[in-house]
């Protein structure tokens, strides 16, 4: 059961400063505030679980500008937003200016004047997405500072081509409860491992979100592709980096049995070459139709080389005691539900299900988090008031 004061005196006791920071890599942020982040997010959940309000906002705007499609955490970013008291504005950029040529600059300041948060997916195009997210904030500190914007609303990336920070901490979290503390985890083995898809032109931003948020917390990271199947260079280097100065290990394998070997968790989610997405940025940014039809048939080809590059009942016994922990951003490529070859197979799918919607529900708490931490200088005192205040969300 949660401790609702023991959570807000170890928030108290932390170091570091979210306050009017984007939130755009894990990386950028220091342990102390992953931690933070974690812990608004559980206090947060235990006064929703106890019939307690947490609007702090009386009134004000958050965009919602996906690039891309989206459920999970379209739902969950609109849910965050709905639960700290603030109104949802999608931008489609289809129907804005943005199809007449209005520049990125322009944009974000004519949907800013009364907006606290703008949450931003793009993940489509290598070396752009978070590029973009920056050139945003970039744009609001410039009309702020000229007085355009009575306030410098914060930024979350809600997937870009480089993490997906927002999933990668609800994972986080899900384990922290799993396991039973953050502590618990030193040591533990995740096996985050490429699978095959009859799809291409999947994001990297997952695998690479969890490489390099679980080597922040003394995990034993082994990432496992068949050759060819590479992420970004950079993001390799930062999770090597990341197992030394934490106590843990991240290693790069080419076979998905030796990274599940003794694992405690596993992670099997398919995506698609570096070089691809490269190929494919390019592809797309020229509106070559039948250049994408025919990258899309060779790698279609390509990933039908590793069709047993599957989470089987099989695989899943090299796991330590046969009993590790499933793990997926979803949805998942289920053999014989979703497709006739995939991610998983049905019977281990079906085995942690209920695990991998509730990995899924921690997701609104994380962002939810993440503004709140944004647009409140000391959330230690917003969050007792809220729960001393006491009003309740549903009036019986």
């Amino acid at each position: 059961m949660v401790n609702y004061n023991k959570l807000i005196e170890e928030l108290k006791n932390l170091k570091g400063n979210l306050y009017q920071k984007d939130f755009l890599l894990t990386w950028e942020k220091s342990k102390e505030e992953l931690k933070a982040v974690l812990l608004v997010a559980e206090a947060l959940k235990y006064l929703r679980d106890n019939n307690i309000s947490t609007k702090c906002f009386d009134s004000g705007l958050a965009i919602s500008n996906f690039r891309d499609n989206s459920t999970r955490t379209r739902f969950s970013f609109a849910s965050a937003c709905n639960m700290l008291g603030l109104e949802v504005q999608d931008l489609d950029e289809s129907k804005s200016q943005v199809a007449h040529g209005e520049t990125v600059r322009e944009t974000a300041n004519m949907i800013s004047f009364l907006t606290d948060i703008i949450g931003i997916r793009d993940d489509m195009f290598l070396g752009e997405g978070n590029k973009y997210m920056r050139e945003v904030g970039d744009a609001l500190d410039d009309g702020y500072k000229n007085n355009v914007l009575p306030q410098r609303p914060g930024i979350v990336n809600l997937q870009c081509d480089i993490d997906h920070p927002t999933q990668s901490m609800a994972d986080l979290l899900h384990l922290k409860k799993y396991f039973g503390s953050l502590d618990h985890l030193k040591g533990k083995k995740i096996a985050m491992t490429w699978a095959y898809s009859p799809s291409y032109g999947k994001p990297l931003s997952v695998p690479q979100g969890i490489i390099g948020l679980m080597t922040r917390f003394g995990m034993d990271v082994s990432l496992a592709y068949p050759e060819g199947y590479d992420l970004i260079p950079d993001v390799l280097q930062v999770a090597s980096k990341n197992a030394q100065e934490n106590g843990g290990r991240f290693k790069v394998v080419n076979s998905m049995e030796e990274a599940f070997k003794d694992a405690d968790i596993v992670y099997p989610k398919s995506w698609a070459p570096y070089a691809v997405m490269q190929r494919r940025t390019d592809l797309l940014k020229n509106s070559d139709k039948e250049g994408l039809k025919l990258l899309e048939q060779e790698c279609l080809a390509n990933n039908a080389r590793f069709k047993n590059w599957e989470c089987t009942e099989e695989m899943m016994k090299l796991t330590n005691q046969g009993n590790a922990l499933y793990m997926h951003c979803l949805p998942a490529d289920i053999s014989g539900i979703s497709c006739n070859e995939g991610e998983v197979s049905a019977k281990v799918f079906e085995k942690y299900r209920i695990e991998t919607y509730k990995e899924a529900g921690y997701k609104p708490y994380i962002i939810a988090a993440m503004m709140l931490t944004n647009r409140f200088e000391n959330p230690v005192k917003l969050l007792k008031k809220l729960n001393k205040k006491n009003t309740k969300r549903v009036k019986n």
